[in-house]
């Protein structure tokens, strides 16, 4: 299981895409319908889809999967009553599979046979995503529910969020304790800590400085520096998180805890948590597809 994309709806694609290509650092992928598609250095075909639409929202978060994983996920769908439906993609990679809503909205798809494509060399890309956190009414009751029924296991606790892996990464997403559904934020990998400071630089010299890092966090223990993008959302340039074991002991928050003041292992940069809360309730999820029962 990999996280691989997610998709967004937006009034102007054209010109989320034009920041993310001219000054935030990914290629382009293509276009379908006034769909513009970004892609990283890595074998994934995109990593960013930006639809238009006359309103902002998460259309998918988008994982791929083997056929084995992809049954056993659908078996544990049905049995626990999740709205679903099976799914073909149209974005580029094609595949097919699993469209999933979680119990407080989050819409989730997994795929199969999904194609890859040669990577970029060369280019101060992204490599892929990283991780994908959402906002919620209830994370300990996500966290136990994406355990239980999709087969992903929680790795820490904090006070402010559950973290979630889909495989030996730290987390792929991560459910905030926020008390209402929402995207959090988006974090791009990038090939190292190098390459998370030249992005920095990059968009220091547009006049754009982050809402919150350079820093390192404790869980998953990447590098980061978080923008408020002018589209919307808030992104990330990261590090890759650590690796985990199986046997992985789950953290709780009273593991990880700051001297006063910090909110990160360097405690260097302030934190915009006004404009990052503002940011992060604008893209909610909808639901623009007709549940199904599975196997139909």
């Amino acid at each position: 299981m990999r996280l691989r994309s997610i998709e967004l709806a937006l009034p102007d694609p054209a010109a989320a895409a034009a920041f993310m290509t001219g000054i935030w650092g990914m290629a382009e992928a293509g276009e379908q319908g006034g769909t513009r598609y970004l892609r990283g250095s890595g074998p994934f075909p995109y990593l960013v889809a930006l639809e238009p639409s006359e309103s902002e929202f998460v259309r998918t978060t988008t994982f791929v999967c083997d056929a084995a994983d992809l049954a056993a996920l659908s078996a544990r769908v049905s049995e626990a009553g999740w709205t679903a439906a099976p799914v073909t993609s149209s974005d580029p990679g094609g595949g097919h599979g699993l469209l999933v809503e979680l119990p407080e909205g989050v819409l989730l798809r997994f795929l199969v046979d999904a194609a890859e494509v040669a990577p970029i060399a060369g280019k101060d890309l992204p490599v892929k995503l990283t991780h994908v956190v959402f906002n919620a009414a209830d994370a300990e009751g996500c966290g136990d529910a994406v355990e239980q029924v999709l087969g992903f296991r929680v790795s820490d606790r904090t006070k402010g969020m559950v973290f979630v892996r889909c495989n030996d990464s730290h987390h792929s997403t991560a459910f905030a304790r926020a008390g209402f559904t929402s995207l959090n934020h988006v974090a791009f990998e990038m090939e190292d800590i190098d390459a998370v400071m030249r992005g920095i630089g990059r968009l220091r010299d547009h006049a754009q400085v982050p809402a919150w890092g350079p820093g390192r966090h404790g869980p998953g223990a990447n590098v980061y520096a978080y923008y408020i993008a002018p589209f919307g959302p808030v992104i990330e340039f990261s590090t890759a998180v650590e690796k985990v074991a199986e046997d992985y002991r789950v953290g709780a928050p009273d593991d990880w805890t700051w001297p006063e003041g910090r909110i990160d292992q360097w405690g260097m940069s302030d934190k915009d948590f006004e404009g990052l809360r503002r940011a992060e309730e604008r893209f909610r999820f909808r639901r623009d597809w007709e549940p199904a029962p599975l196997g139909a």
